[in-house]
């Protein structure tokens, strides 16, 4: 009976996709207490400050020079989708959007004909640390919605369907169904030309928390 596992390798930065999933990276930064302007209360000594990715003391500014994160920059012809799990995101663009989100919320982007965006991680606490864990997903647009007008939603933590299931040792899995439909949880709705909209694209965007030693089973 040939093995159910295809291959298996190292998750990297970013980590390995299939189409239409083009990138997707998991960023995890244990950030210093804030300063006053939200940037860290710490020496940026030995950083390369506007691209700084080595993770120094265990955190990154990314493209910030003061405040840590992503300054604007472009995108066209696929979407963003941001999970954040902890720590907070601000975000603007070209539309005029703007949020802060975190903490299990998720931002949903389709770039589209074209659209600049920031999204830079303020370091809001001054007494405590600032830890930030989010993943970024980019996802490719069909062809004939390459060009569509730009898209800009949110989903917030509280609306996200959430599915649960226990295995035969009572260890729990909890999943958040952000694309996808899983047993009894359907997804809100994608924007309107994502893949994510198509009944016959199976594409599934699924956040899972497994208790320690839990089993389970991905759907076929």
């Amino acid at each position: 009976m040939a093995s159910p596992v295809r291959a298996m390798f190292p998750l990297g930065f970013p980590w390995q996709t299939s189409d239409p999933f083009l990138f997707c990276v998991h960023h995890d930064d244990a950030y210093p207490a804030g300063n006053d302007r939200m940037g860290p209360a710490a020496s940026l000594a030995g950083r390369e400050l506007g691209s700084d990715f080595a993770g120094k003391d265990g955190w990154r500014m990314y493209h910030g020079e003061e405040v840590p994160g992503f300054p604007s920059h472009p995108h066209r012809g696929f979407e963003t989708v941001t999970i954040v799990r902890r720590g907070l995101i601000d975000h603007s663009d070209s539309l005029g959007a703007t949020a802060r989100f975190g903490h299990g919320d998720v931002q949903w982007l389709t770039a589209g004909k074209g659209i600049s965006h920031s999204e830079m991680f303020p370091l809001v606490d001054r007494a405590q640390p600032n830890p930030v864990e989010l993943f970024q997903i980019w996802l490719n647009l069909p062809r004939a919605d390459k060009l569509v007008e730009p898209h800009f939603t949110m989903l917030w933590d509280h609306a996200i369907p959430r599915h649960v299931e226990r295995d035969a040792a009572g260890r729990e899995t909890e999943v958040n169904v952000i694309a996808g439909r899983l047993g009894d949880a359907t997804p809100l709705s994608p924007p309107p030309h994502s893949w994510a909209a198509r009944a016959d694209s199976d594409v599934a965007i699924w956040s899972i928390r497994m208790a320690p030693g839990a089993q389970w089973t991905l759907p076929p």
